[in-house]
């Protein structure tokens, strides 16, 4: 047992909110991101910070990078997966870039990238169809030697796909992410299942080489609890380690709230050995109050200690309002900031 009280917690809490988007949409035609932009990495490279990040612009998902010297003001770099129509890819639509396989797991170091046989490594997933997350999504690895992340390779056809997988699974992968411990590698991924109203839940696999892939038999690791704020969803894994506990800051879905809406909320869950899991009971980062550019969605982590600081970079999403730079389906979706201290 991994105690789970206040005090055992609070160092993962980032109660202070910046109160404007750090990233939105460029609400420009026919840009990657002319809509909503989402699902924030962010880490350390050449003296600089980096966000991957991926864009929306009705067709499907590209990703790209942003840098910043100071967490707070972030320039798109460039777009570095791209969407390739006149092909017969796997990935033609492009995909949502999710993670980069790091130096340290710890929540305490600055993530850096770490290369593997001589490369740096991302991970994405991509959609068969055009149209928002259309169809169900596989798994890839692409590969860069380019200093500059901007040159990367990618596979001819998935690394993991839900075809070899279970019924829970059956509607299509979201989300991973790359941890290594003990020598092998261990992949967390969300998925759903193929109901009209579906679930998403978290599994787990483990690979010597990050080629083959073996599924944990008592997948999903992490699931949805009945009659609580996560009923629904458990999704989008973000694992990093505190000594010897593995945390997982993910998000939930499920619970109609008193203002008639369901929201994603930023949960929290710990681990000693990768496969058992306990879940604290409420919500880390609740969506926000009303108008703010949280209240509708708080979820989709990407986690980083500096300075003394915890960052907790998360999608926001609010009703779309006049003035907005872009939206998507009446929605305002923004790459947002919490922290541990006020650091604006």
């Amino acid at each position: 047992m991994i105690e789970l009280s206040d005090t055992r917690i609070q160092k993962y809490m980032t109660p202070y909110r910046y109160p404007k988007p750090v990233l939105h949409g460029s609400g420009t035609e026919g840009a990657f991101d002319s809509m909503a932009v989402d699902i924030p990495f962010v880490f350390r490279h050449q003296d600089c910070f980096y966000m991957l990040y991926t864009g929306f612009d009705g067709k499907g998902y590209q990703s790209a990078l942003a840098v910043s010297d100071d967490l707070l003001h972030w320039k798109h770099k460039a777009v570095i997966l791209k969407r390739h129509m006149e092909s017969d890819r796997w990935d033609r639509i492009g995909g949502a870039a999710t993670w980069m396989i790091k130096e340290s797991d710890s929540l305490w170091e600055v993530p850096r990238l770490k290369k593997v046989d001589g490369k740096y490594w991302m991970v994405y997933h991509s959609y068969p169809g055009t149209g928002y997350e259309s169809g169900p999504a596989e798994i890839g690895l692409a590969w860069t030697q380019d200093e500059e992340l901007l040159d990367w390779h990618f596979p001819d056809k998935p690394v993991f796909s839900w075809r070899d997988g279970e019924a829970w699974e059956a509607g299509g992968l979201y989300k991973a992410c790359i941890i290594q411990n003990d020598g092998l590698w261990y992949m967390f991924y969300n998925a759903k299942d193929k109901k009209e109203r579906w679930t998403e839940q978290t599994g787990m696999a483990w690979s010597p080489d990050l080629e083959h892939w073996t599924r944990c038999r008592e997948n999903p690791v992490l699931r949805v609890n009945p009659d609580s704020w996560d009923e629904r969803f458990v999704s989008d894994p973000c694992i990093v380690k505190d000594g010897d506990v593995w945390v997982n800051f993910y998000f939930g879905y499920g619970r109609m709230y008193e203002d008639g809406h369901t929201h994603a909320q930023e949960g929290l869950a710990l681990s000693r050995d990768l496969f058992t899991w306990e879940k604290v009971k409420e919500p880390i980062l609740t969506y926000g109050k009303p108008g703010a550019i949280d209240s509708g969605h708080a979820h989709k982590a990407s986690v980083l200690f500096y300075n003394g600081i915890l960052y907790h970079f998360y999608c926001g999403t609010r009703p779309a309002q006049e003035g907005d730079a872009a939206q998507a389906y009446g929605e305002y979706r923004t790459i947002c900031l919490a922290s541990q201290e006020k650091v604006w």
